[in-house]
């Protein structure tokens, strides 16, 4: 697997975990993890993070196939 494809999977799976955020905070659902309900505040560092990491994955894979 080259470079460039691992930043691709990357890139697309941190952009999937922060579409799931961003619907969780739009449509109000609940997380639940060993029956403790997860805060939505939390989702909302959540949704950054990943939103961040998602950016970076797909500026990085620019990056390489401009060099």
């Amino acid at each position: 697997m080259t470079i460039r494809i691992y930043l691709l999977v990357v890139g697309l799976f941190w952009g999937v975990i922060a579409v799931l955020h961003a619907l969780r905070l739009a449509f109000g659902w609940e997380a639940v993890i060993g029956g403790h309900v997860v805060p939505h505040w939390l989702s909302w560092v959540a949704l950054g993070v990943s939103s961040t990491l998602c950016i970076r994955a797909f500026q990085l894979r620019r990056a390489i196939r401009d060099n």
